[in-house]
C-alpha cells in the first residue's frame, strides 16, 4: 500500500515538473477587440399603450368607445375595430349601424387627406349614422390617446392625448366604396371622444 502511494506522488510531481518546465512563459491580459455579440437577454422597453375612440351608437346618438391599437396612425385596424361593433357588455347599451364584414376592407389614405374604405362584399349603401360612425373615427386617429390608468373599454380608464413621434394630418373626410355605390362623409361636425362612460 505505502509501495503504491508513493509511486502515485512520483507521478504526479513529475507530470507538474513536466508542464512547468514546457517553456511557455507567463503573459499579461491580452486585448482581443469587441466583446463577443449575438443574442441578448435584454428586455424590450415597455410602451404606453395607445387608445383610439371608435363611435358607436347610444340612444341614436354617437358616443365614443376606447380601443386600444398597436401603432398610432394605423387606419385599417381602427376602421377594423369599428366594423367588429360593440363588445359583448356594451352591446346592452350600445348599438351600430355598420354592418359585421366577413372580409377586411382596403383602407387607404389620399394626398387630399381622404380616407377612402373599399368594401370587399357586396352591402348596400351605408346610412348617414353608419357614414358619421366611419367619419368620427376616422377623425380621432390623428390625435391617439394613451391609457394611463385601467385600459380600453373601462370606465375607469384615464385617457391624456399622446404625443405620436410621428404627425398624422386630420382626415377631412371618408369615403366608402361600395358595390355600385359610393358615399362620402365629411368629418368636421363630429363630437369630441370625451370619457368614456359605464
Amino acid at each position: 500500500m505505502k509501495g503504491s502511494r508513493a509511486g502515485a506522488l512520483l507521478v504526479g510531481v513529475t507530470a507538474a515538473l513536466t508542464l512547468a518546465a514546457c517553456g511557455v512563459p507567463p503573459s499579461d491580459v491580452i486585448e482581443a477587440g469587441e466583446p463577443a455579440g449575438g443574442m441578448s437577454s435584454a428586455r424590450p422597453e415597455h410602451s404606453i399603450p395607445t387608445v383610439i375612440p371608435v363611435y358607436f351608437l347610444h340612444n341614436g346618438e354617437l358616443k365614443a368607445h376606447f380601443r386600444k391599437v398597436g401603432e398610432p396612425g394605423d387606419y385599417a385596424a381602427v376602421v377594423g375595430l369599428l366594423f367588429d361593433g360593440p363588445s359583448k357588455d356594451e352591446a346592452v347599451t350600445t348599438t351600430t349601424d355598420l354592418p359585421r364584414l366577413t372580409a377586411k376592407p382596403a383602407v387607404t389614405v389620399g394626398s387630399d387627406n381622404i380616407v377612402s374604405i373599399r368594401l370587399a362584399e357586396a352591402l348596400p349603401p351605408f346610412g348617414h349614422l353608419a357614414m358619421l360612425q366611419l367619419a368620427c373615427t376616422v377623425a380621432q386617429v390623428s390625435s391617439p390617446f394613451t391609457a394611463t390608468i385601467g385600459g380600453a373599454g373601462q370606465g375607469n380608464a384615464d385617457m391624456t392625448p399622446s404625443l405620436p413621434t410621428k404627425h398624422f394630418p386630420a382626415p377631412t373626410s371618408v369615403r366608402v366604396f361600395g358595390d355600385g355605390w359610393t358615399t362620402t362623409q365629411p368629418t368636421g361636425s363630429c363630437p369630441g371622444p370625451g370619457p368614456e362612460q359605464s
